[in-house]
């Protein structure tokens, strides 16, 4: 699972596209140093987070997930180490959290409607 200065860093990536170390650190890392932000971003590639073209000077990073992929793995990390491997109470602490708009809440009851379909042994 990311860490927050890694979800960081693929939130600019994903919003921006492909990005040199140099561009990421502009953004995101004013209070460290050039190199910090290079070695976590070797990190994350070593990881599996990052990929990176190295045709040109200076290497290219890009998201080697995608967001949903990485949200997925964030709320199993987070189901696990706080509400106990219960889905239910993640969903339930999230919704109580933060009212969910009518929309979301018509959205969540498809995917729900999906997933049950999904469940039964076929007839």
């Amino acid at each position: 699972v990311p860490s927050d200065a890694e979800f960081g860093i693929l939130t600019f990536l994903w919003q921006s596209g492909p990005s040199t170390v140099r561009e990421v650190h502009e953004a995101l890392a004013k209070d460290t140093g050039y190199t910090t932000t290079l070695k976590q971003m070797q990190v994350m590639h070593e990881k599996g987070l990052l990929k990176r073209s190295e045709g040109q000077r200076s290497h290219v990073y890009e998201p080697a997930i995608s967001k949903e992929q990485a949200q997925a793995r964030f709320a199993g990390e987070l189901m696990n180490r706080v509400f106990e491997g219960s889905a239910r109470n993640l969903v339930l602490g999230a919704l109580t959290a933060q009212r969910a708009s009518a929309k979301d809440l018509d959205e969540i009851r498809q995917i729900l409607d999906r997933l049950e379909k999904r469940g039964k042994p076929n007839d």
